[in-house]
């Protein structure tokens, strides 16, 4: 594939600079700007960016994405896809959500995995936004996590897709794969998120998210990465 090269002395928006290096946290790797460039060139041209969420929900009814991740914690999408096409035409509302029986929410939402804590989580939060927020998501990062089982990456989910606020979800995927390609030291999801706002251009945090979840998935596999397949070692950047 043909990788274009980072132009002499040209900086990426959004990091922050030392030279020429990408600087993030106190004990975080000082990332080369071409490096950074380069990764990011190699994502646009395997895995072209379309905005498209990879959990399906009526943008209509933006609190459905909330609800769908909530659910994809340890679970694949495409699981989620299919409990979430029959959950929100049985609750087809955040009122329904609130008063329906417990134990109807979590047959609902069995096979998606720890369904008793993830029913629970779905009931409160419709409870909290309809009494805290007028049965609206909020933008605010603070207000999204003090819904029940709302962690940062769920709440980036929802800023990134619903707000198009620029944010950087922290999954599985985007763990691993970072730390090979020598972009964080960290494995506190909280502190890989700041090392890449720092060293990722901010037009650039929603892509990534989607490109290496995409490259986690079909290349990088956690348990068999396929090395021999894969684009960012063959250009010498990726540690292993």
């Amino acid at each position: 594939m043909n990788i274009p090269k980072t132009p002499g002395g040209e900086r990426p928006r959004g990091t922050v600079r030392d030279g020429s290096v990408c600087t993030s946290q106190p004990g975080s790797p000082q990332v080369p700007r071409a490096k950074v460039k380069r990764i990011l060139a190699i994502l646009d041209e395997l895995y072209p960016f379309d905005g498209v969420c990879f959990l399906d929900y009526d943008h209509a009814q933006p609190w459905q994405l909330l609800f769908a991740t909530i659910l994809s914690a340890q679970c694949t999408d495409a699981r989620v896809n299919q409990v979430t096409a029959s959950l929100f035409r049985s609750f087809p509302t955040l009122e329904a959500f609130a008063v329906a029986p417990i134990s109807s929410l979590e047959e609902a939402v069995r096979s998606t995995g720890f369904f008793r804590a993830k029913a629970n989580h779905l009931q409160t939060s419709a409870k909290l936004l309809l009494a805290n927020f007028g049965g609206q998501l909020p933008s605010d990062i603070d207000q999204l996590t003090s819904l029940s089982g709302v962690g940062r990456k769920t709440a980036n989910v929802v800023r990134g897709h619903i707000f198009k606020l620029p944010s950087v979800v922290v999954d599985t995927h985007v763990m691993r794969v970072s730390r090979k390609l020598g972009l964080t030291q960290n494995k506190d999801p909280v502190k890989i998120e700041h090392d890449l706002m720092k060293i990722l251009p901010k037009a650039s945090w929603i892509p990534y998210n989607q490109q290496i979840i995409t490259h986690g998935r079909l290349v990088c596999v956690a348990r068999s990465p396929k090395c021999g397949e894969c684009v960012f070692n063959s250009q010498g950047l990726c540690g292993g």
